[in-house]
């Protein structure tokens, strides 16, 4: 009779225990997203690139000495700097929406297999 009762006492922490990390992901996966959805729409300057005000004076070209940038050069090179920045905060922004929905998209299914076998336990008792 305790074998019975030690079972279904663990059998109970797993299922809480599961139905708790399952609900974990699901808020989690949410607040980032609204947490991106606020960066993107309402604090536009929360998730702003900026650029990192220095620039190479010089670089060494393979097979040359020292060489001086021309100020074309040295524009272009801010240019491909804030576009990398550009690409790359999107390319940040597009990993968060896609772990978040991977975290909702898990732990829905989790939380609500594991929490209605919990209610169906306790209707049957």
């Amino acid at each position: 009779m305790e074998r019975m009762e030690r079972k279904e006492l663990i059998r109970t922490i797993y299922l809480y225990l599961f139905s708790l990390v399952g609900l974990v992901l699901v808020v989690i996966g949410c607040v980032r997203l609204v947490d991106l959805g606020l960066k993107a729409w309402i604090f536009k300057k929360a998730d702003q690139v900026v650029v990192y005000p220095e620039y190479p004076r010089k670089y060494i070209a393979p097979g040359e000495s020292v060489k001086e940038l021309t100020p074309e050069e040295e524009e272009k090179y801010k240019e491909e700097q804030l576009e990398f920045q550009t690409k790359e905060k999107e390319a940040q922004r597009e990993r968060t929406a896609a772990n978040s929905l991977a975290m909702i998209i898990v732990g829905t299914p989790l939380f609500l297999y594991h929490w209605r076998t919990i209610q169906r336990n306790k209707e049957q008792k």
